[in-house]
């Protein structure tokens, strides 16, 4: 735990939480989306916070993995397929986020947010490089299983990389059309900006993740 916030999964318990839940079994794609959804509510969203998040979830991914003989290839996919859930949620978070922030326009320059949604365009690159590394440093059949993956889902997209766009396109569209043309700010402005989307959205996160958690709860009763 974080000496700041007591509910804030170190990196190793992240890993040690992934692993247990590949090498399980049962329904895979839940159980990390939860776990990754969990890291991620007690951080900002920004890549700084995310990343060792990603990282942490790939290794113990591919931990367990490779402790279902016969089945690397399918968990190793799940196992990704739920961490691609959890970052189109944070993508939600921070366009819900962004649109709260520039609700008044004037209160932004175009350079601001375009430096807020050149962050979020990262999301994806940020996802899929990290779990390259991992797989770079990983071996056998861990290695050339996550190496495909990674790159089928360069070739296919992920539904993080689609939310990002989504939000880009209309979101972008519809702001800088609000925009005074020319009104700039430099780059210490642009990172507050920022930092201050980045609380927000973990605050949102945050929100999004108890209420599906409630949900998932209220289903499994109802069986």
């Amino acid at each position: 735990m974080s000496e700041n916030n007591p509910n804030m999964l170190s990196t190793e318990e992240i890993k040690q939480a992934a692993s247990a839940s590949v090498e399980e079994g049962g329904d895979i794609r839940e159980k990390v989306r939860d776990l990754t959804l969990r890291a991620l509510k007690t951080r900002k969203l920004s890549s700084e916070e995310i990343r060792p998040v990603i990282n942490a979830v790939t290794e113990g991914i591919s931990v367990g993995a490779a402790k279902r003989a016969g089945e690397v290839k399918s968990a190793l996919s799940e196992g990704l397929a739920g961490m691609d859930e959890a970052l189109t949620k944070a993508a939600e978070a921070t366009r819900l986020a962004l649109e709260q922030m520039t609700s008044h326009a004037r209160d932004f320059s175009e350079s601001e947010l375009d430096w807020a949604l050149a962050n979020l365009k990262r999301l994806e690159e940020e996802f899929l490089d990290t779990v390259s590394t991992v797989a770079d440093s990983a071996a056998g059949k861990i290695k050339q299983e996550l190496k495909d993956l990674v790159v089928h889902a360069r070739r296919a997209g992920t539904d993080t990389g689609a939310k990002v766009t989504e939000t880009v396109n209309t979101l972008g569209n519809k702001l800088t059309a609000t925009m005074k043309e020319g009104q700039s700010a430099g780059k210490d402005a642009a990172r507050e900006m920022s930092a201050r989307l980045a609380a927000l959205a973990g605050g949102i996160l945050s929100g999004m993740a108890d209420a599906l958690h409630e949900q998932a709860e209220k289903l499994k009763k109802s069986e």
